[in-house]
């Protein structure tokens, strides 16, 4: 009998250790790295050649669509001075799992599910609530797992230590680089 196939966004390769891992037990997985919220340019590349890393380490393969980063500094835009956490993240995660449920979609998958859930950083509820809207609108069924729940987040730091990922220190949005959410894109010159 064929296995269900499911879409994992992937926010980055440390955090998709675990969740591809164990997801593969169960389903056909193919990754999904947006992308498009990293900024600079560089610590964007890091972080995708992370997830091409740990592609040949898993079944199933990984997409890559373009980076562009000008749709996601619009949209968020009007959320500039939010601090960490707030109203910026939310949608954020939005334009993420909506980027992820579309290639769903394109690529013949019924699940949807992320690796946003590994962080102790994130609110597990948000995700899910979010996830659940972008599946519901694309016709996707959401999966709603915490990976971080049984030493999740661990794990996955030990298995991006073996695999050699390279690991961030910030979000990865314009605005988490310092922590400086009053920064704007035009001040930092953005490519």
């Amino acid at each position: 009998m064929p296995r269900s196939r499911c879409l994992l966004h992937i926010c980055c390769a440390p955090d998709a250790t675990i969740p591809w891992e164990e997801l593969s037990r169960e389903y056909e997985v193919r990754g999904y790295f947006y992308g498009s919220n990293i900024y600079p340019y560089e610590e964007y590349r890091r972080r995708r050649e992370a997830v091409a890393t740990l592609a040949e380490h898993r079944e199933g393969g990984a997409l890559f669509p373009e980076w562009a980063p000008q749709e996601w500094l619009e949209k968020t835009r009007t959320y500039a001075r939010e601090p960490e956490k707030g109203k910026r993240c939310s949608l954020c995660f939005y334009l993420q799992l909506s980027h992820a449920a579309a290639a769903a979609r394109r690529e013949g998958c019924s699940l949807l599910c992320t690796t946003l859930t590994i962080s102790p950083h994130k609110n597990v509820e948000r995700i899910r609530a979010i996830g659940e809207a972008v599946a519901c609108r694309y016709g996707l069924e959401w999966l709603h797992r915490v990976w971080r729940k049984g030493g999740g987040f661990q794990r996955s730091l030990a298995q991006s230590r073996e695999l050699g990922l390279y690991r961030q220190n910030y979000c990865g949005c314009l605005y988490s680089i310092h922590g400086a959410s009053h920064i704007q894109p035009e001040e930092q010159g953005h490519r």
